[in-house]
């Protein structure tokens, strides 16, 4: 079957404070804005009051703080009126388990192995340590353990039959088995009747027939008043008294019974036997591998997809998944709607993929239609970026904050550091492996637990992508064999104190080149070895780049986004041509995404950033006068000030970024300095310096925030003040042009461009929470009507209203709707310019049968002039070959331009705006 593939998505954010109640009134001013699918955030059973759905509980259930199965429905009929569809994120990799919410969870941590559930999360069961064994490792105590248990703040509960271990907020369950031995105690002391019920239900509790045994018991305390006072009075008792030490032998011997084993938080790292969503305790990874795993947790999703509830998946952090394209085949197989012919694409699928080497691919053999567009909005970032301003930020930089070291070294060094203080026990495991299958062979038995565990760790922390993927039907492909011999490379390079036989072991560990003469079971202990460590690698990745080196290195933090590479600056319009060009041909109708959920920052704040390149001159003077107007403001903590000067140049950034455009009241401008405090108190501990969120660092976070308030306070930072506002008034308007090139790419390059919820107006945030905001979309109905009308010198006039955004942005999707098939199936060549401002235009067509559209956008626009267009374009003109020539209208402006030679004049065609897209269909004279 032929899946539904989208126009153009809208992200939507589902929590209690946004439902399906409050998307249904949004449908009509989605489809009047040219959107053809809500993009919808995960909304199934999540943890109490989540905001973000991303901890899953039940994948089988409505999150009821959104809607319930009759609000879904209504919702879908809205869209199926308008002939619109719904795209819906999906969770495989993991489960929220820190509410009791997650009964697979509670099953596994009251019966353990004899759990029917016990194989759906990935456990080791085995873990090295004895004491461990056929133990889960619950790292929730504030303490301690033996400190919280004789400060008595565990309570035994008993309700329903059944019997909980209370830890403030948290509930665990207690296994009926092992209460046995209290509740005989109290049979022996009650009378004939309701002893023979006590034997019934001990008899349920012994024999694992624990549902009858909690009804039993349930119904007998229920009816026997005497009875449950004595279990409550008995449970106290067994809780231990304060004070005396000896008094909490019983509750411990009890714990210890469990399949369980309470531990300190800070124990996690080192010996956490559970496989994480990178090192969050509290989202523990499912085996969806497993055929019956996959079967329960997709019942729900797969039956909307079958009725057409939904018509396309977005897989979250598919590279956690032990086997991602076998699971995506899998996915596509099952994904058959009623009456559907199976397929290998049977519904619109996308992945979140970090392509993170600039020149990685998404593997084409995996059955999907693309990413979900964090590489293009790096494209586009570094397309817009002035690179011949790398020198002068570089030296500005290092001047600054007195930081000359690579961005390449910085993450290797973090990540690193995540592996020694996040993922200890998962490196230790896998070292613990590797050692094994070294005792195999005669030839490498000679190798250290010690020095595998480092060469592990070394090739980890130079691994060029997030992983690779083979399994155990699929080889590697040439690009994974790559990686491999380029990280392995690196750490042999780094590290020339270790044996290289000890590299070339695991190399060809992980190239598949295992020893000879292998039996069946030792290959799949060896290749089960390779796939452990790729589903190792993504999240150090993840942590030591995305979470702790982009908050460290500050050259153009424009560029410091999920997936970018902030070592280099730029990218020439021939390379970005080739980029679009390559994703015309192998996935033409992938995501094409500028703001997310999870982007460092938003568009716009990224595009207002990014002309500090264009003002690199200035830009140095400025950060080194503010630097000294606020040096009165630091703190001095333990003999550093702080804030410390990469911290504050971070700081300085932010405010270019987000500086309101229009004045501001005083709750305003409270509002807005409170957020930007906010924002640095996490910067701080993401980059894990001078504070963290495993060590905060109280004395310099609040210096920190005093710092914000005091420079951005009326009295005390007055000077500085109106020192960074004349030069934010230069980066609004550049800035302004940007985000306009930004959105007329995304609505015109090969692709399905998204808009994240809110963006079709200007938005100036920053990661989450600050990104999960309420909309206002009262405002924004009525700008639609009122702007798309308008013409675009008026607009452009009242640039800083965003109606100029909003009305761009609904022109080209509107076009897009009404000629899905062309931008389904168009083609893609750039064109090349010539002239003074060659480089200042990035230009290309694209053709479908007899329909062309010609775009070109403008990039570092102050090189065009300070008018109210910047027009400075003297001889630049386009190439043209004869079949472009003709007439064209530009969808922006509505204007009719003629072409009739070889070239075509750009200020000919681009006196309202800076950019225009051209469009001539077989009907145009």
């Amino acid at each position: 079957m032929t899946p539904r593939i989208p126009s153009a998505t809208y992200r939507l954010q589902f929590n209690s404070k946004f439902t399906f109640h409050d998307a249904i009134e949004l449908v009509g001013y989605l489809d009047e804005l040219g959107i053809s699918d809500i993009y919808a955030s995960p909304f199934f059973q999540a943890g109490v009051d989540s905001t973000h759905g991303y901890d899953v509980a039940n994948h089988n259930r409505l999150n009821p703080d959104v809607g319930d199965s009759a609000d879904l429905r209504r919702l879908v009929g809205e869209l199926r009126g308008r002939n619109m569809g719904m795209v819906l994120d999906f969770v495989p990799n993991h489960m929220g388990v820190s509410e009791s919410l997650n009964a697979w969870w509670m099953e596994v941590l009251e019966d353990g192995l004899a759990s029917p559930y016990a194989d759906y999360f990935d456990i080791d069961w085995y873990p090295g340590k004895k004491a461990m064994e056929e133990k889960l490792l619950l790292p929730i105590l504030g303490d301690r353990y033996g400190v919280v248990l004789e400060k008595g703040e565990f309570q035994l509960i008993c309700e329903q039959g059944g019997f909980h271990l209370q830890y403030f907020d948290t509930r665990i369950p207690i296994n009926g088995a092992s209460m046995v031995p209290f509740l005989q105690d109290l049979a022996s002391q009650q009378s004939s009747n309701v002893s023979d019920a006590f034997a019934r239900c001990l008899s349920a509790f012994q024999s694992g027939d624990k549902v009858t045994a909690k009804q039993q018991l349930a119904a007998l305390l229920r009816d026997t008043p005497d009875l449950r006072d004595a279990v409550q009075t008995r449970l106290k008792e067994l809780q231990g008294v304060v004070g005396q030490p000896e008094s909490f032998d019983r509750l411990h011997e009890l714990l210890e019974e469990q399949a369980y084993r309470l531990c300190y938080w800070r124990a996690a790292a080192e010996e956490i036997n559970y496989r994480r969503f990178f090192d969050i305790n509290t989202l523990a990874a499912i085996r969806v591998e497993k055929e019956e795993v996959f079967e329960e947790a997709h019942r729900m999703v797969l039956d909307w997809l079958r009725k057409g509830y939904i018509t396309g998946l977005r897989i979250d952090h598919v590279d956690g998944l032990w086997d991602p394209r076998g699971y995506l085949e899998q996915l596509q197989q099952r994904a058959v709607p009623d009456g559907g012919m199976v397929d290998d694409n049977n519904i619109y699928l996308v992945v979140e993929k970090i392509l993170e080497a600039a020149d990685e691919s998404l593997p084409e053999t995996w059955p999907v239609h693309g990413t979900t567009g964090y590489e293009f909005a790096n494209h586009v970032v570094h397309l817009l970026a002035d690179a011949q301003a790398s020198a002068r930020l570089t030296r500005t930089y290092e001047t600054f904050t007195g930081n000359s070291e690579k961005f390449a070294d910085l993450v290797y060094e973090k990540k690193l550091q995540v592996m020694e203080f996040s993922f200890a026990s998962e490196l230790a495991s896998l070292g613990r492996d590797l050692d094994r299958l070294s005792e195999k062979h005669r030839l490498f038995r000679d190798f250290t637990r010690n020095v595998l565990t480092k060469a592990i760790r070394e090739v980890a922390a130079c691994f060029p992508v997030y992983r690779t993927y083979a399994s155990e039907k699929f080889a590697l492909s040439e690009a994974d064999q790559k990686a491999i011999l380029k990280a392995v490379s690196a750490a042999r390079r780094r590290n020339p104190s270790i044996d290289k036989p000890v590299f070339d072991f695991l190399r060809n560990l992980l190239l598949l080149k295992f020893p000879e003469n292998l039996s069946a079971a030792e290959t799949a202990q060896h290749l089960r070895f390779v796939m452990r460590f790729q589903q190792f690698t993504s999240p150090v990745t993840a942590k030591g780049l995305e979470d702790t080196a982009l908050y460290l290195y500050h050259r153009l933090v424009a560029l410091n986004e999920v997936g970018g590479n902030p070592g280099h600056i730029g990218l020439s319009a021939g390379d970005f041509h080739r980029l679009n060009k390559s994703r015309c041909m192998s996935f033409p109708h992938s995501m094409l995404a500028t703001s997310t959920h999870d982007t460092k920052r938003s568009e716009d704040t990224r595009m207002r950033m990014l002309t500090i390149s264009e003002l690199a001159g200035e830009w140095h003077k400025s950060v080194h006068r503010w630097q000294r107007l606020n040096k009165q403001h630091r703190t001095l903590v333990a003999d550093e000030f702080a804030p410390s000067a990469n911290e504050e140049y971070l700081l300085y950034q932010t405010l270019v970024g987000t500086w309101p455009l229009h004045p501001q009241d005083p709750e305003q401008w409270k509002t807005y300095v409170e957020r930007i405090q906010d924002y640095m108190l996490k910067a701080l501990k993401e980059g894990k310096v001078n504070s963290s969120w495993t060590e905060p660092n109280a004395e310099w976070e609040q210096a920190v925030t005093e710092f914000v308030q005091r420079i951005l306070d009326a009295k005390t930072g007055k000077a500085f003040r109106k020192a960074i506002g004349a030069f934010v008034e230069k980066t609004h308007w550049l800035g302004m042009w940007n985000s306009l090139s930004q959105t007329i790419l995304k609505c015109t390059v090969p692709g399905v461009p998204d808009t994240y919820q809110g963006t079709e107006l200007w938005d100036f945030s920053l990661v989450d929470p600050d990104n999960r905001r309420p909309v206002d979309y009262a405002l924004r109905r009525q700008m639609l009507k009122e702007s798309v009308s308008k013409p675009i010198a008026e607009l452009r006039d009242d640039w800083k209203s965003g109606g100029i955004k909003l009305a761009l942005l609904a022109r080209l999707l509107r076009h897009r709707r009404s000629n899905s098939e062309f931008f389904a199936h168009a083609d893609y060549e750039g064109l090349e310019t010539f002239g003074r401002r060659a480089d200042n235009a990035v230009a290309f067509v694209r053709s479908y049968k007899n329909e062309k559209m010609l775009v070109v956008t403008s990039r570092c626009v102050s090189n065009l002039g300070t008018g109210s267009v910047p027009a400075n374009w003297g001889d630049t003109a386009l190439a043209l070959d004869p079949e472009l020539n003709g007439t064209w209208t530009d969808l922006l402006t509505g204007s009719r331009i003629h072409a009739d030679s070889k070239l075509l004049k750009l200020e000919e065609v681009l006196k309202e705006l800076p950019f225009c897209v051209l469009w001539k269909s077989a009907s145009s004279v």
